[in-house]
């Protein structure tokens, strides 16, 4: 075991306990089978660095769960996950970027040749950003709420919404406008711009619908979202 002390006076924390029983018991399971049968292919990924083949940005939702949508393996893919799945613009700044980190991470130093934006129907972020934006949830405005600076992207996606529709498909359309949002703000970021270019990275949007088990992609000729067959 490593104790962990601070240099000084140590900085009171708020109390944290033991993992809960059932992700020790969970973990415990997994080393005996799955990493059991396949140490070498760990050790390897391990000893031998990532070499993910695509960049999933996904929403926080425990529902998304990406791996297990596209039969993925360990090492198959970088994710990053964030509330409704948002690009920010490009901002260098003195900010935390934990998004802008991500991606500069994955298409600089990994060198990946695919970035999926993956949003998802009923996405409690994008009908949060979409009450917002409304004037049906103040609290959200507020500059103390992250949730609501953070759906700040997602505002000219709100300002494309036809208004007459019901409000029901106005979420759902602004689910897929977040896709599309942050594809367009991932065209800002320079690096992102040149692999692109350059033809070393290809970027994707799609939309998941898990209720009804249905995948669509987006397609830029027609600005659209087509059902994956």
């Amino acid at each position: 075991m490593i104790k962990v002390r601070g240099m000084d006076a140590e900085p009171e924390m708020t109390p944290v306990k033991p993992l809960p029983s059932f992700l020790a018991q969970r973990f415990r399971a997994w080393r005996a089978t799955t990493y059991a049968e396949n140490q070498a292919w760990y050790r390897r990924l391990v000893e031998d660095g990532q070499r993910p083949r695509a960049m999933v940005i996904a929403c926080c939702d425990s529902r998304v769960e990406v791996a297990s949508i596209f039969g993925a393996e360990t090492g198959d893919f970088f994710i990053h996950r964030n509330i409704a799945n948002l690009v920010p613009p490009y901002e260098p700044n003195r900010d935390r970027h934990g998004t802008s980190a991500a991606i500069e991470y994955a298409v600089t130093v990994l060198k990946i040749a695919n970035l999926m934006v993956l949003g998802h129907a009923g996405c409690g972020g994008v009908h949060g950003c979409h009450a917002m934006c409304a004037g049906q949830a103040p609290e959200l405005e507020a500059e103390t709420s992250f949730i609501g600076r953070w759906m700040d992207i997602l505002r000219p996606g709100y300002a494309r919404l036809d208004k007459t529709t019901p409000e029901a498909d106005q979420r759902e359309a602004l689910g897929r406008l977040g896709v599309v949002v942050s594809l367009e703000n991932l065209s800002g970021f320079p690096f992102v711009a040149e692999a692109a270019a350059e033809g070393r990275l290809a970027l994707h949007g799609a939309y998941l619908d898990m209720g009804g088990g249905g995948l669509e992609a987006f397609e830029p000729a027609d600005g659209l979202f087509h059902p994956v067959l």
